[in-house]
């Protein structure tokens, strides 16, 4: 039984959104709960978008505040979510260290590459009881799109650099999670995961079904929204390409788009969102605190990406009850039953993707018809309960006489 835990996570501003339930659940059953981030200053997280250090600290003193509120307790770490940087990412496994050794847990819970891969080493050089790994999706090595032969030499160096890290770090874990089977598959295809370690598919993040209460869509004008970090393997180009092109033949019909931009190098320019706004193909949102009125304002949730993990801005549109256009692709695949909640195009295919779209614009109806499934199927997949309940049972928090829902028992070993 775990009695202290670190959990380790690369981006502060989504731990309670995300997590906030399952450090919950891990509280009351009795577990100390500490929580590492980057929650300094931008030398810390890496991240753009101009935020001043008065910003920074307030949105640390909230973060702080919120985590208290659940019985947490928040450590700031240095960690650089994008980047390959060896002198900072040596900081970052020293800092993990010296952490672990003031806090002493007896379990490790990390999420995202670098969490993962620096925490189960600092965790195993210490000798840390419990390591669980959730990987909940590649990140820009496996999925990135840069242009060129130099980007694309570029973009080997770091995928096979991140897939030896991974093979390390995951070779290291009592306990491996994902959040589809195609990621699993991949890894053991490629020997990053080792026959002898223990792994499982969960359901994403899942969704707090109670929050994200369904709302009626709107079916006149027809609405289409995406959120996302604005990143080229998210598909906002593809998006705004369709929207153009249903415009030209719709102009009723609303395209938004809501999240910022990164500097990650697959992110979209600023200079090509803003031609989009300027053309009027996007209705732009800025980075939303607060998604559920921007999802209940829309008609359709779409999501045109590469690859996820499992997308939790789909399940967040699911719960509210709305049809979801998103790619068949590792991740998105497993949220939409085609034809049922919603539709599946093939990956980069805007040609697909606006034949997705039109069938809502010449069929209102499926909108709510679709809605309605997404939300049963919220309900039946992803309630937020049952998937901590396959991450504590995962973890040997819990032990159950039976595989828990939210857990598929053919993919455990």
């Amino acid at each position: 039984m775990i009695k202290r835990l670190l959990m380790v996570a690369s981006y502060p501003e989504s731990i309670v959104g995300f997590r906030g339930e399952l450090i919950r659940e891990m509280v009351a059953r009795g577990i100390e709960v500490h929580v590492a981030a980057p929650v300094g200053g931008r030398g810390a997280t890496g991240d753009a978008g101009g935020e001043g250090d008065a910003d920074r600290s307030a949105a640390s003193s909230r973060l702080k505040a919120s985590l208290e509120a659940l019985g947490a307790t928040l450590h700031d770490i240095p960690l650089s979510r994008t980047g390959m940087n060896p002198l900072a990412d040596l900081k970052t496994l020293v800092a993990l260290m010296k952490l672990m050794l003031r806090v002493r847990p007896d379990g490790l819970f990390a999420y995202t590459i670098k969490p993962v891969v620096y925490g189960a080493l600092a965790a195993w050089v210490l000798g840390v009881r419990q390591r669980t790994l959730l990987v909940t999706g590649l990140g820009y090595a496996f999925t990135g799109t840069q242009e060129g032969a130099q980007g694309g030499n570029k973009r080997r160096l770091i995928k096979a650099l991140v897939r030896r890290l991974y093979r390390v770090a995951l070779g290291r874990a009592h306990m491996v999670l994902f959040q589809n089977p195609d990621d699993r598959r991949l890894f053991i295809e490629e020997g990053i995961l080792l026959d002898t370690t223990a792994s499982r598919v969960i359901n994403g993040s899942g969704v707090d079904l109670a929050h994200f209460s369904p709302v009626a869509p709107a079916t006149e004008p027809v609405s289409f929204l995406l959120i996302a970090r604005l990143l080229g393997d998210k598909g906002v180009r593809e998006y705004a390409e369709a929207a153009t092109r249903i415009r030209q033949r719709h102009p009723q019909v609303r395209f938004r788009l809501a999240g910022w931009l990164d500097d990650n190098p697959d992110s979209i320019a600023a200079h090509e969102l803003q031609t989009w706004i300027d053309d009027g193909a996007i209705e732009y949102l800025g980075r939303l605190d607060d998604v559920r009125p921007a999802i209940a304002e829309c008609s359709v949730y779409v999501l045109p990406s590469y690859r996820e993990g499992t997308p939790r801005t789909v399940l967040e549109a699911m719960a509210l009850g709305r049809a979801v256009v998103t790619t068949d692709a590792p991740g998105c695949r497993e949220t939409v039953a085609p034809g049922v909640n919603g539709y599946l195009v093939e990956v980069k295919d805007v040609d697909a993707l606006c034949l997705a779209l039109q069938r809502y614009l010449e069929t209102p109806a499926l909108i709510v018809q679709h809605g309605q499934a997404s939300r049963a199927r919220a309900e039946e997949r992803y309630d937020v309960h049952r998937v901590n309940h396959s991450i504590l049972d995962a973890m040997g928090v819990e032990t159950a006489s039976s595989c828990p829902a939210g857990l598929d028992p053919s993919v455990v070993r």
